[in-house]
């Protein structure tokens, strides 16, 4: 377990150290040279109200995170694909004054501090309050624009030891991954988690089958990926198979299809752990590297997080595995809250419950399903409620089907139809409505199947289905 009352241990010279401790696209740093810029750079940035960095997926964002993180300097990490509107409105609203590192785009208001993993200075500074802000995280909701999640240092530390626990995550792994580093799951658990629990860490730059199973050869043991990135493992069997001497595959930040999860485990040896979470509240589901992997299911809350269901008259539901209803959170792992919407933060809460949004299951055991976002994917048909993600799960099983999303249509009759968009080859409409005729009550079979050369996705690998209800 890391050391309570610092956040990163391995910076703070408790983890001993190695030349090769961060290696990000190649570029590595050991863990006294990376504290060395991280304070010599945060002792020039402190006092500012909040810092920003363009977060491309390089060791200078390390840099710039843990130097704001040793200056107990909020800092927003931008997204490097982020267009111009989405850009200002992120700088803008955080009220960033300083941009950390030379960005990509023209700009002329904002000081730049530049980032070197050279930069050392005169000691180290004093280690932060545990409730003080450390990132201002954006995400998007269904309407407007993306609203900043304020992330202590304590919802921080509590989210990455609950996981080491969860995962039997410790400083012999080697953590692996080439996820963005500006989304929780790249950032939070993919760097700090390594920094907090002290193992090494191989960012591979891009998430390629070649880079993990090269990763893998060099004594990489915990990987972590997208449905798409061990999507695209699968894909090359030769690359998938020396994932064999990896410890533990993680999946996350959408659901991963069970056909992959079956080939991973054919491929790999490994069962995938899937894990579930969002910005506001960190991970707070998981399968456990000692207990079940399911496919399709979520797992079990880690330490320090209690779940709840509740239906549309904010009733109790039945942990029995199949009623559907929204899940609610509370623990340790919790945001401070919408930078600057105190009305947006409290409307999401149901006294110390947080409402996610997202519909789901959980059975006798505790273990949880979910099956999509209550606003989206609770698809209501004559009369019925059906989970999109359990029609998905059907038709992913057909061979034919590649990708799928299932979505529900304005109907006049119905109320909604459900329509399935799929990325298939050699196979009919009909063919696969009755496919999942045969295997699910007769109300949750698509009333449409509507064939596509891909799904519309965003960074992290989550579907859009906004786009395709037009």
């Amino acid at each position: 377990m890391a050391t309570p009352d610092v956040l990163l241990p391995a910076l703070a010279g408790a983890r001993g150290d190695r030349n090769d401790a961060v290696s990000v696209a190649g570029d590595s740093i050991s863990w006294e040279a990376l504290s060395g810029a991280a304070h010599a750079i945060g002792r020039s940035i402190q006092g500012a109200a909040v810092v920003a960095v363009e977060a491309t997926p390089t060791l200078s964002t390390v840099v710039a995170i843990t130097a704001a993180l040793a200056a107990g300097v909020p800092i927003a990490p931008i997204p490097p694909d982020s267009g111009e509107r989405e850009r200002e409105h992120i700088l803008r609203d955080s009220g960033a004054t300083l941009l950390l590192g030379e960005p990509s785009w023209e700009h002329n208001d904002l000081p730049v501090v530049p980032l070197s993993p050279h930069a050392h200075g005169p000691g180290r500074l004093s280690e932060p309050a545990a409730n003080a802000p450390a990132l201002i995280v954006y995400t998007s909701g269904t309407t407007g624009l993306p609203k900043g999640v304020v992330l202590s240092r304590r919802a921080l530390a509590a989210g990455l030891d609950g996981l080491a626990e969860a995962w039997a995550w410790t400083p012999d792994d080697v953590l692996v991954h080439g996820l963005p580093l500006f989304h929780v799951h790249g950032l939070v658990l993919g760097v700090l988690g390594a920094l907090r629990v002290g193992s090494r860490l191989v960012h591979t730059g891009r998430p390629t089958p070649q880079a993990y199973a090269d990763a893998a050869d060099g004594g990489g043991s915990l990987f972590f990926g997208v449905p798409t990135v061990w999507g695209r493992v699968c894909a090359e069997p030769t690359a998938a198979e020396r994932l064999r001497r990896a410890r533990l595959l993680v999946s996350g930040s959408a659901a991963l299809p069970v056909p992959v999860f079956a080939e991973l485990q054919r491929l790999t040896g490994h069962s995938p752990v899937e894990r579930y979470g969002m910005t506001e509240s960190l991970i707070t589901l998981s399968a456990r590297a000692d207990g079940e992997r399911r496919p399709g299911w979520v797992g079990v809350a880690i330490a320090g997080v209690d779940t709840r269901l509740v239906d549309e008259q904010g009733a109790m539901v039945a942990h029995d595995g199949e009623t559907i209803g929204e899940l609610h959170v509370a623990g340790s792992t919790m945001f401070d809250g919408y930078l600057g919407k105190p009305d947006a933060t409290a409307a999401c809460y149901d006294g110390e419950w947080f409402r996610t949004g997202d519909a789901a299951v959980i059975d006798a055991g505790g273990f949880h399903r979910i099956v999509g976002r209550q606003s989206q994917d609770i698809i209501k048909t004559g009369g019925f409620k059906v989970g999109a993600g359990e029609v998905e799960s059907v038709l992913l099983g057909h061979p034919a089907v590649q990708e799928v999303a299932v979505v529900g249509l304005p109907d006049d009759d119905l109320g909604e139809r459900i329509v399935a968009f799929v990325v298939a080859d050699d196979v009919s409409e009909r063919e696969l409505i009755e496919h999942v005729a045969d295997q699910l009550n007769a109300h949750k079979r698509p009333r449409a199947v509507v064939f596509v050369d891909e799904l519309p996705r965003n960074a992290m690998g989550k579907v859009l289905k906004k786009s395709l209800k037009g």
